[in-house]
Parts: C-alpha cells; sequence; structure tokens
C-alpha cells in the first residue's frame, strides 16, 4: 500500500542550511573574542593616536562627559554611515556599468591589504606575545604565501569551498577585531546605526543594497562584494526507475545558476518580478507521463541571495557581529555569553522570516538590536543579580 509522505515542515527543510550558516558566525565571533582577550592591552593603545574613517568627526577621550561622547559617537556614526551609503551606490553605478573585471580586481587587493596588513600586523602582536621563534625572512615568506593563497581562492581560481570559507571567515575576524579597537561609544554607535543602514539598504525600494541584489537577479549575476555562501543545498528527488515510484532520500547537489538536469527531469522556477526571487526557490518535480500536477507541493531548496539556492551571508555581517561580542568580552565573559546567544538567536529568526515572507531581509538588525539589549541587560541587572548571589554564598 502506497504511503504519502509527510510534507516537511520549513523547520526541517531550512534547519541544515541555518546550522551551516551559523556555525562560521560562531567561528568568527570565537576567534575575535580570543584575540581581544590576548591582545586587548597590546594594540590599543597603538590605535588611539590614529585617526580612521570611524573616528574622523570625534575622538573620544576618558575626560570627556557622557554627553560629549554620545554626541561625538552620533557624529562619527552618521559620518561612518554617509561614507558607506556613497561607497555602495558607487559600487552599484560601477556594476550598472558592467565594470566587473574592475571591482573584482579591487576587491582583491582589498583583500589582499586586509589578509597582508592588517594580519600582518596582528601576528606580529602574537609572536611578541607568545615569543615565538622567527626570523624576519621566514615570517614575510609565510605571510605572503598566506595572502596570496587567500586572495587566489576568494577571488581568482575555483578551488575547494572549504579553503575559500576558511579565508572569508578569516577576513572577516581581521577586520572585525580592529574594529573592537575604535572607542567604546562610537563603537556602540556604530553598531547600531549600521543596522538601521542596513534595515533601510535592503527594504526600501532605491536601497543601495536593493538595487545591487536586483541588477545581479536580472543579469543572472554573482554580486560582486565578499559574501559567504553555506553550500550545498538539499532537494528531493525521485526515482525515475519505471519499475518503482518511490522518492529517494534527500541528498546533497552542487547547484549552480541556471543548471537544469533534464536526466533528473528537475526544473527550477521563480518568479523573477519580486526580490524574493533567488531568497526561496522552487523545484517542481514532474512525474513520469510529463506533466506537472496541480497540487504538487513545491520543496524549499533553500534560501540567500543567489540564485543557486544556497544560503548566503554577506561578510559584512560577520564583522560586526563579531565586534559586539568582541566588544563584550572587554568588559565581561557573561555579556560575552548572553550576546552570542542574542546574535545567533537574532540571525535565527531572520532565516526564518526569510522562509516565511519570501522577502530580502537584512541579517544585522534583529541580531544587533538584540545583542545591544542583552548587552545592556547582562551589564546593568544580570551582572549585580549574580555578584550578590555569590558575595551572599547563595547558590540556584
Amino acid at each position: 500500500m502506497e504511503q504519502n509522505p509527510r510534507p516537511r515542515s520549513v523547520l526541517e527543510v531550512c534547519g541544515e542550511e541555518i546550522i551551516r550558516i551559523v556555525t562560521p558566525v560562531s567561528i568568527c565571533m570565537v576567534l575575535v573574542v580570543i584575540l581581544v582577550s590576548i591582545l586587548n592591552g597590546d594594540s590599543s593603545s597603538n590605535l588611539s593616536s590614529i585617526t580612521t574613517m570611524a573616528t574622523i568627526a570625534y575622538s573620544e577621550s576618558s575626560s570627556d562627559s557622557i554627553w560629549d561622547k554620545l554626541k561625538g559617537a552620533l557624529l562619527n556614526s552618521l559620518v561612518f554611515v554617509v561614507v558607506v551609503t556613497l561607497v555602495t551606490f558607487l559600487l552599484v553605478l560601477l556594476f550598472y556599468l558592467r565594470c566587473t573585471k574592475f571591482l573584482k580586481y579591487y576587491m582583491g587587493f582589498s583583500s589582499f591589504l586586509v589578509l597582508g596588513f592588517m594580519g600582518g600586523e596582528i601576528a606580529l602582536f602574537l609572536v611578541k606575545d607568545f615569543n615565538i621563534p622567527v626570523d624576519c625572512i621566514t615570517f614575510a615568506i609565510l605571510l605572503f604565501n598566506f595572502t596570496v593563497v587567500g586572495v587566489t581562492a576568494v577571488f581568482m581560481l575555483k578551488m575547494a569551498i572549504f579553503v575559500t570559507q576558511a579565508y572569508l571567515v578569516v577576513i572577516g575576524v581581521l577586520v572585525a577585531y580592529w574594529f573592537t579597537l575604535l572607542p567604546e561609544w562610537t563603537t556602540w554607535m556604530l553598531l547600531v546605526a549600521m543596522s538601521l543602514y542596513d534595515l533601510a539598504a535592503v527594504l526600501l525600494p532605491g536601497g543601495p543594497l536593493r538595487l545591487l541584489v536586483e541588477l545581479a537577479m536580472s543579469r543572472d549575476e554573482d554580486i560582486p562584494a565578499l559574501v559567504y555562501e553555506a553550500r550545498p543545498v538539499i532537494i528531493d528527488i525521485h526515482n525515475n526507475n519505471n519499475n518503482n515510484n518511490n522518492v529517494d532520500s534527500p541528498r546533497r547537489v552542487w547547484r549552480r545558476r541556471g543548471d537544469l538536469d533534464e536526466n533528473e527531469g528537475i526544473i527550477i522556477h521563480a518568479d523573477s518580478s519580486e526580490l524574493a526571487a533567488p531568497l526561496i526557490q522552487h523545484i517542481d518535480i514532474p512525474p513520469m507521463n510529463g506533466h506537472v500536477e496541480e497540487d504538487s507541493n513545491p520543496v524549499l531548496e533553500g534560501i540567500g541571495l543567489g540564485s543557486s539556492g544556497a544560503i548566503k551571508l554577506g561578510l559584512g555581517d560577520f564583522i560586526f557581529y563579531s565586534v559586539l561580542v568582541g566588544r563584550a568580552a572587554m568588559y565581561d565573559y557573561m555579556t560575552v555569553y548572553a550576546c552570542y546567544l542574542a546574535i545567533i538567536a537574532g540571525l535565527g529568526i531572520t532565516l526564518i522570516l526569510l522562509a516565511f515572507y519570501r522577502k530580502a531581509l537584512p541579517a544585522l538588525p534583529v541580531s544587533v538590536m538584540l545583542g545591544v539589549l542583552f548587552y545592556l541587560l547582562t551589564r546593568l541587572l544580570l551582572e549585580v543579580f549574580v555578584v550578590q548571589c555569590s558575595v551572599s554564598l547563595l547558590m540556584f
């Protein structure tokens, strides 16, 4: 007797995909916390005298009043968001003019600077702290090879996806660590400001990120940016054997944009009239007689920003998640745990909302707002409660 399989829920379909994107985010945050814990006293003094784009309007001092720090942090965040907005619109313009090679080389050069200079500086701090015996020539050769392989893996050649993913996480760790060296008030205001910017840039009709995604969709091209892709994706495939009509167990495939496997009879389609098209794609599995039944239930191939069906998360999200927990690590590890759980919960909520609403949603606002809220609650309320319980020798 043939049994109808139980329809799979969104959580069952997307659960493994969420894990595949949460794992690298967690690794990135843990590495930043470790770096902050080891190098907190070494590099903070070196950066205090350097003016960056995030501190060009106001240089925070410990002698300033809270009101002055708040106004200065707001001004720094405003300047930073304006610059990021202008750069993003410039990126959209260059992509519209099909300057893809220029953008690719520019991204490669930026990655070379991050891996070579930022990574080299952090490596020097680690060599100094742990007294690692290494000469200058050996260090330079190792750093150069590490940098060249990273740029090649991310932009130039098609390497194993694990290598590409690993280097993307490393880039996120390096940039996030340098962001944690910004003044405290500026860092927190910058996180909130970037969350609001992400919300507007993705959801507003004229938002730069929305324009970029729509342009990439219309051309069926990759977005010229550093994007982490959690592949492969889940699909269900009917067995084409005429002797049985059972459904094979879900298996993993590497599916590129516009692929169509005629032997397996899989047709991937999406409504191109809406931005949600590449976020959740449907797979229709036609029966053996060649026509598709109207009541056939499509299965979710995956969620992300590309038509490959895989979850894609911008590297900027990695960076600002890690900046939040890195800044929390400068205060106490209890706040780190609270912020980490809040960020992961916010990321999971965002991915579930993507699956339900099928619309492009920013990844920063929910996670960052929850992280900032949990940081304040932990620092102002939970820490006081735990300390009082410990002093009173109260076990709970």
